[in-house]
């Protein structure tokens, strides 16, 4: 099973945080994980996911459980 995290006061799974970073749904997620840097917008603590946003995609994504910044390995 998938382990939830709070980001923003909610709990979250996996493929509900690759959804908010990514701005629609996705097909699927792997587990969250503890990202090594601090967010540059407020310094609080960072998350990464990988995910499919689509079947021919693969994408990891960087969240702040804080505050809305996010980026992408796109990016």
């Amino acid at each position: 099973m998938a382990e939830n995290r709070v980001v923003q006061g909610r709990m979250v799974t996996p493929g509900r945080l690759a959804e908010l970073i990514e701005g629609e749904s996705v097909i699927d997620a792997e587990p969250i994980e503890d990202a090594d840097r601090s967010c540059p917008d407020c310094d609080g603590d960072v998350l990464v996911v990988g995910y499919m946003p689509s079947a021919l995609e693969f994408v990891t994504g960087w969240k702040c459980q804080e505050c809305d910044w996010r980026r992408t390995d796109r990016e």
